[in-house]
């Protein structure tokens, strides 16, 4: 049986404050509730950065908040529209919305932004595509 889409982890090893560091650490070790109170407290020293709205919306994303996960992503890509990771974790949470029009969309933004490189996003777009397949035409098609 095929899984769903994966999410995508944002790079740890970037330039930031320790609480954003410990949260992507976290995050690995599939320690959600730990990452996500990691990732509030990197937001309440340092703002609202994409990295810690992406960090926040994964981390709710694991945790099966799926509404908080898709509100703190959707902020995201509003603040940064380049954010790949942002673009594929929205699209996960679409996807287990059942949203498979809107997974798809987002799935092919990080597609395009990430110029084809992740297999992982690759497979996240193809597999939500066939399972949108027979629910009507996805939008922005353009036959």
């Amino acid at each position: 049986m095929a899984s769903g889409p994966a999410p995508v982890f944002s790079d740890a090893n970037a330039p930031v404050a320790e609480p954003l560091i410990t949260g992507h650490r976290l995050m690995r070790a599939g320690e959600y509730e730990l990452a996500l109170r990691s990732f509030n407290r990197a937001m309440a020293l340092d703002g609202a950065s994409g990295e810690v709205l992406t960090g926040i919306g994964s981390a709710n994303q694991q945790l099966g908040r799926l509404s908080q996960a898709e509100r703190f992503l959707q902020a995201d890509v509003r603040e940064a529209p380049d954010n790949v990771p942002a673009w594929n974790n929205l699209g996960v949470v679409l996807q287990s919305r059942d949203d498979y029009a809107g997974a798809v969309a987002a799935f092919r933004m990080a597609f395009a932004l990430d110029s084809g490189r992740s297999d992982l996003i690759r497979h996240n777009l193809n597999s939500t595509e066939v399972q949108n397949a027979g629910r009507g035409p996805l939008l922005g098609n353009a036959d």
